[in-house]
């Protein structure tokens, strides 16, 4: 297929901010992702084609390592996930879409961190609270590198995801 000059994009950012067992905030970082093409596929079945919708999304946690677009969730050779959390992974819950967005802005995915010294580079959407058998929709590294969070910390994650015309 040619390349276009014109059309759509879609794409977000995770903000992720680390607090310490005591309340204080430890760090902040974005991660602007990729929407990988199992993830592209998976919006164009939804909008064009009939296929079930996902609901709810999961947001994940991931390691270092950079994601491609070839990467689904049961295979991604160049990164890790970090599940070194409390429980799976959290629900994505998002609001209706306004302005081409959507936000879980007001019910933030929490991850409480339970293993000393971990490696936090960035995040991941995904259709399954656990496992790799479900639809990885895009992945995202910090802007910042990696980060350190320890146990008693809480992660606190918000994702914005956003359509455009081209």
């Amino acid at each position: 297929m040619d390349k276009m000059n014109d059309g759509f994009k879609i794409g977000g950012t995770f903000s992720v901010d680390c607090y310490g067992p005591d309340g204080t905030l430890k760090w902040t970082d974005i991660a602007k992702n990729i929407v990988v093409n199992v993830g592209l596929d998976h919006i164009l079945d939804v909008v064009l084609h009939g296929t079930t919708p996902v609901n709810p999304w999961y947001v994940g946690l991931k390691n270092a390592g950079s994601p491609v677009a070839g990467d689904t969730l049961a295979s991604h050779v160049s990164w890790t996930e970090n599940a070194n959390y409390t429980g799976t992974r959290p629900a994505y819950v998002e609001v209706a879409a306004s302005s081409q967005s959507v936000t879980n802005a007001a019910s933030k995915a929490s991850f409480a961190i339970n293993t000393n010294a971990q490696t936090i580079a960035g995040a991941f959407l995904c259709s399954v609270d656990s496992g790799t058998s479900g639809t990885l929709l895009c992945v995202a590294d910090f802007t910042g590198g990696n980060k350190t969070a320890d146990s008693g910390d809480t992660l606190d994650v918000t994702y914005v995801i956003g359509a455009a015309d081209a």
